[in-house]
């Protein structure tokens, strides 16, 4: 697991990422699958492909999760949010892009906001096709590196990113989801995953970047 502040200069991983702007190298096309770069959104700035987990409150979902960019670059702003969105129609072998990859930024966070954010990722489903997920979590109190098991309607978590201190500041995330699966259920997880999803706080103003699985080379 490695995390790490992105702070105007450019890293990589197999995709190139930098502050202000986000492209795949040319040489890296058959090592990468961008599962969400944020690029496309529906009139009312929601993004386009994604789905409300609750469809009790879509209009909430609507206004808390938008599309924007800066200085050239797309990503999705989450205000207030409360509620999971998830990513539809997506086609990822997770045995041969096993690391995800993704930036989140914190701008707000009200206190008793546990955990900030997070991003799901779903590799399997159970018996009763419902879909198992590990969930990588934003904690303001928990030290990065804290699994909790999940149960029955609960994936297991794991910190990667713990405190409220670096207001402002693009953090990169990179997590092994096919080793961490294999390793919290003890089996291969499906050969499609079952999918991505992403929520934030209530009270919270968070910033997602594109998501992007990688081979481990």
């Amino acid at each position: 697991m490695l995390r790490r502040a992105v702070v105007g200069v450019c890293v990589s991983f197999g995709v190139l990422i930098c502050a202000d702007v986000f492209e795949p190298s040319a040489d890296a096309q058959s090592s990468m699958l961008v599962l969400e770069d944020f690029q496309a959104k529906e009139a009312d700035g929601f993004p386009s492909n994604w789905d409300h987990e609750s469809q009790r409150s879509q209009s909430k979902g609507r206004e808390a999760y938008k599309v924007q960019s800066e200085n050239g670059a797309h990503f999705l702003s989450a205000k207030d949010a409360g509620q999971r969105i998830k990513k539809k129609k997506i086609d990822w072998d997770p045995k041969a892009y096993p690391v995800l990859t993704w930036r989140w930024r914190l701008n707000k966070a009200t206190s008793g906001a546990e955990p900030i954010a997070a991003v799901y990722a779903s590799l399997d489903t159970d018996l009763l096709f419902i879909p198992v997920f590990t969930k990588y979590v934003w904690s303001a109190t928990k030290p990065e590196g804290t699994l909790t098991e999940g149960g029955m309607f609960s994936g297991s978590e794991i910190v990667v990113q713990s405190g409220t201190r670096d207001v402002g500041q693009w953090f990169e995330e990179r997590v092994n989801v096919y080793d961490d699966f294999k390793r919290i259920h003890q089996h291969e997880p499906a050969a499609k995953a079952w999918g991505i999803s992403i929520i934030a706080a209530p009270g919270v103003d968070i910033d997602f970047g594109p998501l992007v699985a990688t081979s481990a080379k």
